[in-house]
């Protein structure tokens, strides 16, 4: 039974058709796992509150900066210094205190990661860094647990979900992709190269209609696509994936079984 607070908050969603009362009761019961409450963490997560998905996770060991606040919006001038674990805390129970929230202000590593992830439905990746992408990637394949990716660059991003059901065979992982790291310094970080700075909000509100889309089992998935934006042409791009037969972690015979030293893997 939702509360009469709940019924006027969610009020738009529980009248929408493939959502009612029976879907917002699924986004309540939800448990998401985000990685990162940056550029792409601040709109998914501020969506995935406001439509009541009822417990997030948060992992990010990182401090507001000033140089965030161009395109990191969930945080504000007066929480510079703060860790952004808290500081998304402050932002998402002002939107909405029906969420529960468990906040992990740590760096995800290979002792930690499988654990972390274990208790939620769905992970999000809004990481920014290459290490941590295989890192959560290779720990959702080894807990079965279906992984929505996203990442930035400069004016252009992507999003899939990976480790999911698709086409009644699994959907292909990030390694399905891309079964090596760039070599370092071929990839410039976005404090090196910029980044555009409405762009995460594009990307990261796209996120989280997929997130919702999966919970509430609407529509058809990223499962099996990447979806690339072009900010400066305004563009989109469905390009259709498959799992790669070879892939050391998915594939027909896998060889990765247990989480590895990922700082190494990708240096």
């Amino acid at each position: 039974m939702f509360s009469k607070e709940q019924l006027d908050r969610y009020s738009r969603h529980i009248i929408l058709k493939g959502v009612g009362a029976v879907g917002q009761q699924k986004l309540l019961d939800a448990k998401v796992l985000v990685i990162g409450a940056g550029g792409l963490g601040s709109p998914l997560l501020m969506y995935l509150a406001a439509a009541g998905v009822g417990t997030l996770g948060i992992v990010d060991f990182d401090r507001v900066d000033l140089s965030n606040l161009q395109r990191q919006t969930l945080h504000s001038s007066a929480r510079i210094g703060m860790l952004k674990t808290d500081s998304a805390k402050d932002g998402l129970l002002a939107i909405n205190p029906d969420v529960r929230l468990e906040l992990y202000p740590t760096q995800l590593s290979s002792e930690n990661a499988r654990i972390t992830i274990r208790g939620y439905d769905l992970v999000i990746d809004g990481s920014d860094n290459f290490p941590t992408r295989y890192l959560v990637n290779d720990a959702c394949g080894l807990e079965h647990k279906p992984l929505l990716y996203g990442a930035i660059s400069q004016f252009e991003g992507q999003l899939s979900l990976f480790h999911a059901a698709h086409n009644d065979e699994q959907a292909p992982c990030y390694r399905c992709l891309f079964p090596k790291p760039p070599k370092p310094g071929t990839i410039p970080s976005c404090s090196e190269a910029g980044v555009f700075g409405a762009l995460p909000g594009v990307i990261g509100s796209m996120m989280a209609v997929e997130a919702i889309k999966y919970i509430l089992e609407l529509g058809e998935s990223l499962a099996g696509v990447m979806l690339h934006y072009d900010a400066l042409y305004q563009e989109m791009r469905r390009i259709q994936m498959r799992r790669n037969p070879t892939c050391e972690l998915c594939g027909t015979n896998p060889t990765l079984t247990e989480l590895i030293d990922y700082e190494f893997f990708c240096s």
